[in-house]
């Protein structure tokens, strides 16, 4: 892969289909949220927000499918191995579909010991229950589609993930409104929304990956479990796995502790996470491209092409988390107001505005040298920089907290991004010169 190949038009075309699909998650999200808001009551905001992160923190630990399917595929489509890229395949839809059914047997453990961390009051806590029980069920398909939308990203198949993700998030917006509004079936009907759009979307995601099953490539047994390319695969997995474990775990950590500052707190901070959402996966669509192209010039031996593949990705990545800032400082208050109507609510969420006005550019460099990472499949530095930022985070939440309350909570989230860039990119220039 020559260096005249990585561009900018190369990386727009990978990002911006990340982008827009994406954009359709907190779009999601805020209609989760904003449905439920027009109950006019906190509690059915804070049980979703509280209901949904809990899977999400659940489901996540799996995140290193998608992760490290991606870095894994995209060297072995740089490297011109296209019976390994099926193969990867393979071993993700097996992985998470064993995953998938495990979850929904230990269900009830892993709701006691999440409800044994949150404390929330008894109204929110029913609510989130009734919503668990009914998502828990999806755990196969949520977790089989990261590591097809992992494998379409590192093939550079990135209007696949825009499809799939218009698909699930469209329909589920559609049933949301249907369920909730039209039948009236409250936060069982955004969960009830949610669990068929994951099994359509899961059905769609094999067709969208339909080339990996052309040839015998996908059931060549001995080479999805050759013992080599296993450990490989356990190796970058495990070292995700722990990163995407102490990452959740910290924001995990934010909302229980906003949680206890009483449920207006709660739903203020669920709206506003929905702007650190936006803010997140709007930066994952120039960290993707630069996992897809770091990941092929690692595969090639290339580092003129990986070096521009960091960088050209980075600018366009900057230059939108200026423009999110920006929209957040104009508009921040009338979004707000479309996701809640309960005055008290706005109004705390109003105070905590500011914090999101900043994140974006706070946070941007953590979200791609975090791509530059994965591509590369350097994954142990990744659970080493993990580790000592998280370390930094409980130490500023122990001094922030009681100090100044939910604000010192935002700041401490500001300080884990801050710090996950820092000791990632010290560890940058090594991994450049890796490459021979």
């Amino acid at each position: 892969m020559p260096a005249g190949d990585v561009t900018h038009a190369r990386v727009l075309r990978l990002a911006l289909p990340i982008v827009l699909s994406n954009a359709t998650i907190p779009i999601l999200g805020a209609v989760d949220t904003g449905v439920v808001g027009q109950l006019g009551r906190a509690a059915p905001i804070g049980a979703v927000g509280i209901g949904a992160i809990i899977l999400s923190s659940i489901y996540w630990i799996f995140g290193f499918l998608r992760m490290g399917t991606t870095g894994m595929v995209a060297q072995a489509k740089g490297a011109g191995d296209t019976a390994e890229t099926g193969a990867l395949l393979m071993r993700g839809l097996l992985f998470g579909a064993t995953g998938g059914v495990v979850l929904v047997a230990l269900q009830l453990v892993l709701f006691w010991g999440a409800f044994a961390l949150a404390p929330a009051s008894e109204q929110v806590e029913g609510l989130a229950r009734d919503y668990l029980a009914i998502r828990i069920w999806g755990a196969p398909a949520a977790i089989g589609i990261y590591a097809i939308t992992g494998w379409l990203i590192g093939m550079e198949r990135t209007r696949g993930v825009l499809g799939l993700q218009l698909w699930m998030n469209g329909l589920n917006i559609a049933l949301d409104l249907w369920f909730v509004l039209g039948l009236g079936w409250g936060v069982e009907g955004v969960a009830t929304a949610t669990l068929i759009a994951e099994y359509t979307g899961a059905a769609l995601g094999l067709y969208l990956c339909r080339a990996a099953f052309s040839g015998a490539q996908w059931r060549d047994w001995g080479r999805v479990f050759n013992p080599e390319r296993l450990k490989r695969m356990l190796a970058v997995n495990a070292d995700i796995m722990v990163r995407s474990v102490l990452l959740t775990a910290a924001f995990t950590t934010f909302l229980f502790l906003g949680a206890d500052l009483g449920d207006v707190t709660l739903a203020a901070n669920q709206v506003l996470l929905q702007f650190l959402e936006i803010t997140a996966f709007a930066m994952d669509g120039f960290a993707f491209s630069a996992e897809a192209l770091v990941g092929a010039a690692m595969g090639a031996r290339d580092r003129a092409s990986l070096r521009r593949a960091a960088v050209i990705s980075a600018q366009w990545g900057l230059g939108g988390a200026v423009l999110l800032g920006a929209v957040f400082w104009l508009f921040g208050g009338a979004i707000i107001d479309l996701m809640a109507t309960a005055p008290d609510v706005r109004e705390a969420a109003r105070q905590y505005l500011p914090w999101l006005v900043a994140g974006p550019v706070l946070g941007v460099a953590a979200w791609m040298l975090d791509g530059v990472y994965i591509g590369a499949t350097w994954t142990r530095e990744m659970r080493i920089a993990a580790m000592q930022s998280s370390a930094v985070y409980v130490l500023a939440l122990v001094i922030l907290v009681p100090w100044w309350g939910n604000h010192g909570l935002w700041m401490a989230l500001m300080v884990l991004n801050v710090t996950r860039a820092l000791t990632l990119g010290a560890k940058y220039h090594r991994m450049e010169h890796s490459v021979a």
